[in-house]
């Protein structure tokens, strides 16, 4: 029975990538946030599809813009850009893990550390740096918290499912197993889901935005997009304080879902 639907999971997940990947190609987005979809949807297979059609993909000609400016469109932008840079370094880490055979404790620290690491230095701060004014150090402080509370709600939610599943499916500890993709995919997949109301916090207090739109031939269009996203970031932010009570609160969702794991595997 698994077996089936692994199969049929990874059938549509590669339909669904080569749809996405065609496809956005004449959507007007940014680079970054094309190959995030691109890599989300290798990730979550139909689902990622699912979402880039609805939350990505000019409905008509011209209406990019109106489009992806309702707040949860720029919130599934801003939370894709979140999984799709911390989900390669996290399946780094998951790959070494296994070879390594290291511990629970060690497997989620060493995938946490790649996740954060690669998701915050090359997919929010380099990709991104031009809303920080072209400044690598700016993009670096600027994304430094809001990577930090979005990954955290990411892994909270991967690492039960994913000890779980694996100490309950034989043979998909190795990434040798077809099983130990799919299980990764689907932790990903409630990774996401978990991170999102973060992201909207996030979006909502201006500590991250999330779809632009970049017109191919209109300079115009896409100078005004990162300004806007720029003044976005620059404007009144919470306070240290409200920060901190969200920095808090989001370890603490991490420590429950590290805790479930140890529990229940």
């Amino acid at each position: 029975m698994l077996n089936g639907v692994m199969l049929v999971w990874f059938i549509l997940t590669a339909m669904s990538v080569a749809f996405v990947a065609v496809d956005i190609r004449s959507t007007p987005e940014s680079k970054v946030l094309k190959w995030g979809f691109i890599l989300l949807t290798l990730y979550t297979g139909p689902f990622g599809a699912f979402l880039y059609v609805l939350g990505c993909r000019e409905p008509l000609t011209g209406l990019h813009e109106r489009f992806v400016a309702v707040r949860w469109r720029q919130v599934l932008g801003s939370t894709m850009h979140c999984v799709a840079g911390d989900g390669v370094g996290i399946l780094v880490g998951a790959v070494l893990g296994s070879v390594l055979s290291l511990a629970m404790l060690a497997d989620i620290a060493l995938e946490y550390v790649l996740g954060f690491g690669f998701g915050w230095t090359i997919f929010q701060a380099l990709f991104m740096k031009d809303t920080a004014g072209g400044s690598y150090s700016k993009a670096l402080k600027n994304t430094f918290i809001p990577e930090l509370l979005s990954m955290n709600c990411l892994m909270s939610a991967m690492v039960p499912l994913s000890a779980i599943a694996k100490a309950n499916v034989p043979g998909s500890e190795s990434p040798l197993s077809v099983a130990f993709w799919f299980i990764m995919s689907m932790a990903l997949l409630a990774g996401f889901i978990a991170a999102y109301p973060m992201n909207w916090w996030l979006v909502s207090n201006h500590l991250k935005h999330g779809m632009m739109t970049v017109r191919p031939k209109g300079e115009r269009v896409e100078q005004d997009q990162g300004q806007a996203a720029q003044s976005a970031m620059n404007m009144e932010k919470p306070s240290h304080y409200e920060i901190g009570k969200m920095t808090i609160l989001s370890f603490l969702i991490l420590a429950v879902g590290i805790g479930i794991a140890f529990i229940f595997t």
